[in-house]
């Protein structure tokens, strides 16, 4: 045998080698994650169970586990005994007295269920009305970190609801954008992400519903998606929750026009064994009730306003970030109920969830399979 030879040898068992070990690291990591999945859903250990089942739901991809273990009778079981009540209540705009910047209260520190929310404080004779002193650095944004039991986050204080936008990458396209670049290009200084749109392949060129920017109806699809929920804001600055059931193209133009609608995006009330989404959060300061967990734990991005037209973005971390698995519907209810919201929504979170400001990520996307700072959207909410 030639020395040649020899070589082509050692080079294919080396390859072979690598194969094997490849192949065994597979074989092991799926061993482990169908361990894990088949306790997570042993009947014994419900709380567990309902975790695992309620939270994998939610996910883009990851559905598919679930039903490893469990019949789809015994899924439906689950998400009916771990679901929410309606709350389709009108918006009252009346409730919502957007102040001028002057007046607007600020706070530092509240208590919420398992966890604290920590920054900035102004104080006087006033305290507690949020109706205070002026924003002290003038930006008219603040952002505060906020802790829960399985989750950490930041919530976005915005004073004056006119600066709150929908930025879009339109005409839509197959590739969308990173959140950074919608700020950057529209010469904003904070933004997250907002409405559901088509993540295959993380290109997110294509939203879904209705899209609204600046007045203009980019998109007018009601009916695409079970379920669609238009969130945004008025030429008021009045957040408003709209539920989209059974409206026409025609409809949704003659709700723009009717309520002045001048920026919003969808997300989607469905629950079911292949979709568990939810919107309304808080309406005309009642909040959703919860059955059961209500929701699983995954990383939320969530939209709220005060009576004094201040709007609360909110996004929280999960899915393995820093240790945290993410929050639930009740979670976001307790800190938008601390942060003095009327109303609150919840918009599209998961691997989609990030917040950047002045010039870098306060949050990043998270999946199950790493972390970047954002993924490819078709549309972005901005802060101007």
């Amino acid at each position: 045998m030639s020395k040649f030879d020899t070589k082509k040898g050692n080079i294919g068992s080396v390859v072979l080698k690598i194969l094997a070990f490849f192949f065994t690291f597979l074989l092991v990591v799926f061993l482990v994650l169908y361990i894990f999945c088949a306790m997570a859903c042993n009947k014994k250990r419900p709380n567990a169970q309902k975790t695992f089942v309620t939270t994998m739901l939610e996910t883009g991809q990851l559905k598919f586990l679930v039903s490893w273990y469990l019949t789809e009778a015994e899924i439906s079981e689950i998400v009916a005994a771990n679901s929410m009540e309606d709350l389709n209540e009108e918006v009252d705009e009346s409730l919502i007295k957007v102040k001028p910047q002057e007046t607007v209260y600020r706070e530092k520190v509240h208590e919420v269920e398992g966890g604290s929310v920590t920054g900035s404080k102004e104080t006087d004779d006033n305290k507690g009305n949020l109706e205070t002193a002026a924003d002290p650095d003038g930006d008219g944004v603040d952002v505060f970190e906020v802790t829960g039991r399985s989750f950490s986050g930041k919530m976005m204080v915005v004073y004056d609801p006119s600066r709150l936008s929908v930025s879009a990458k339109y005409p839509w396209g197959k590739t969308g954008q990173t959140l950074d670049k919608f700020v950057k290009n529209a010469g904003a200084v904070a933004g997250i992400n907002g409405g559901l749109y088509e993540e295959a392949g993380n290109t997110g060129g294509m939203p879904y519903g209705v899209v609204i920017s600046n007045g203009e109806i980019l998109r007018n699809k009601p009916k695409e998606q079970k379920g669609l929920v238009l969130v945004g804001l008025t030429e008021e600055g009045i957040l408003i929750v709209e539920n989209l059931s059974g409206f026409s193209e025609t409809d949704v133009t003659e709700l723009v026009e009717r309520k002045k609608i001048r920026d919003a995006v969808c997300f989607q009330e469905e629950s079911s064994d292949k979709n568990n989404h939810f919107v309304q959060l808080i309406i005309n300061g009642e909040k959703r009730e919860m059955n059961g967990m209500g929701s699983g734990l995954n990383p939320r991005t969530a939209i709220g306003q005060r009576a004094d037209g201040a709007l609360l973005l909110l996004v929280t971390d999960g899915r393995g970030a820093s240790g945290h698995i993410g929050a639930s519907a009740s979670d976001l209810i307790a800190l938008m109920e601390e942060y003095g919201a009327v109303n609150a929504a919840n918009l599209d979170g998961g691997s989609s969830s990030c917040m950047y400001y002045n010039g870098e990520y306060l949050m990043n996307s998270v999946t199950f399979y790493y972390a970047n700072s954002s993924w490819n959207m078709p549309l972005a909410l901005i802060v101007k």
